[in-house]
């Protein structure tokens, strides 16, 4: 079945409209019900879509255990309970292209809410907005599948290819979408259902995502030999680690430059850079103790990188960086800063000539009026999850929204006019895709 053969997709804009209050209805009562929990949320999404008629799986999976043959991370502090996924899936109805479309739910735990203006739970509306807690990062994405999927039943619409959905744990390193594509779920294309942090709603769609190296740098001093209990008389006899964590940072600071000159990739030409390298966090000695000098100084940062350079690369330039640094000085050339990274997170890119990308600008654009533009400045989506893992090509897009609680945000909102928007574009990005 061609696009032009779907006389009911014309339709589904008055379906989608004369439905609104019941789709911003299920919002509100799926906020509600994440009061009682990420497990209570996810048996509540799991059941929406078995009255839809999906085939449902549940996948429950450990959080920090996977990661990606160029990716890794260091374990967390605790180990953490086993977490749920919800898998629903529409088989096609021939040999039509497949679809696989994801979102998080977050239901606990709960940040401090006091700051807020609006009950995380009730699903207040006001001036076009609902609040709620993680409505916009990500259950916003999670209620557009289960009404999308719900609006194209009720238009009657058979789709060829199959399309499966999935409410994938995230947070706190759940990696919920892993485990669902390890089980074998795959398909043609994929959607990302979470809005562009960039606050510009479906005039962003996330279809490249940088690549983010996280580091600790450790410089090991020498005490003065005295037993006295203020050093500073004795400073002379010590190497205070904060004097060669100087001379690091300044090499490091060199290299951030060097990398901007050398480094390009014409999708970060608006902010002019299209890498960067920082410390954001240095610590030595104790705020309180001011005569005594410090046995380590340790440095933390961070390294954004584009889709085209691969992370092992970025790894070796700042390994021989420091190796240059500490082969500089006596002292360091003896006890070398030492080098930990904590994780390392790849870049990926979707090119906008690709058919799933064609597909969505072109629905985003007959709902809405808006011609989207590719939003290339988020590090580390979740986009690129299955474009790794799997080899699926797959973006990101969502409405309007903005507070979010994971950014240092309250009051956190979605638009309801957007919100249905996207339940728009997704059931014509379906409708045309699995056709």
């Amino acid at each position: 079945m061609t696009r032009d053969a779907l006389p009911n997709n014309s339709n589904l804009n008055s379906l989608i409209q004369s439905k609104r209050e019941q789709y911003v209805a299920v919002l509100r009562e799926l906020l509600s019900k994440s009061a009682e929990g990420e497990e209570a949320l996810q048996d509540e999404i799991a059941g929406h879509f078995r009255r839809l008629g999906c085939q449902v799986e549940t996948i429950s999976s450990a959080p920090n255990r996977f990661s990606l043959a160029s990716d890794f991370a260091q374990p967390g502090d605790v180990a953490e309970a086993d977490r749920l996924s919800v898998v629903a899936v529409q088989p096609g109805a021939g040999d039509g292209r497949s679809l696989f479309v994801f979102a998080h739910p977050e239901g606990e735990p709960v940040a401090d809410t006091d700051a807020w203006q609006h009950d995380p739970f009730a699903g207040t509306v006001e001036n076009g907005r609902m609040y709620g807690w993680a409505i916009a990062d990500d259950l916003s994405g999670v209620v557009a599948m289960i009404c999308a999927h719900d609006a194209i039943r009720s238009a009657g619409l058979e789709l060829s290819g199959q399309v499966t959905y999935a409410s994938t744990v995230s947070k706190r390193r759940a990696q919920g979408i892993y485990a669902v594509l390890e089980k074998g779920y795959h398909a043609d294309a994929a959607l990302y259902l979470h809005p562009a942090e960039s606050g510009e709603g479906l005039g962003d769609i996330k279809s490249r995502a940088s690549g983010l190296l996280r580091f600790r740098i450790t410089i090991r001093g020498r005490l003065p030999d005295t037993s006295e209990p203020t050093h500073t008389p004795f400073s002379h006899l010590s190497i205070n680690p904060i004097d060669k964590a100087w001379i690091v940072y300044r090499a490091i600071t060199a290299l951030d430059e060097q990398r901007a000159q050398r480094i390009h990739h014409p999708a970060y030409d608006e902010i002019g850079r299209s890498t960067n390298l920082h410390i954001t966090h240095i610590e030595a000695g104790d705020a309180n103790r001011a005569g005594r000098v410090s046995a380590t100084a340790i440095m933390t940062g961070a390294i954004a990188f584009p889709p085209n350079e691969a992370l092992a690369d970025v790894q070796r330039e700042l390994e021989a960086t420091l190796r240059q640094v500490s082969d500089s000085d006596p002292w360091l050339k003896q006890h070398p800063a030492q080098l930990d990274w904590l994780q390392g997170i790849s870049g990926v890119e979707i090119s906008e000539e690709s058919p799933i990308y064609q597909s969505v600008a072109a629905a985003i654009h007959d709902v809405t009026g808006i011609a989207p533009k590719v939003q290339s400045l988020h590090a580390a989506s979740e986009i690129r999850t299955p474009i790794l893992f799997s080899g699926i090509p797959t973006l990101g897009f969502g409405p309007l929204s903005g507070g979010n609680t994971q950014s240092g945000g309250t009051d956190e909102w979605v638009s309801v006019d957007d919100f249905i928007n996207v339940v728009e574009v997704l059931a014509k990005v379906i409708v045309d895709w699995c056709s």
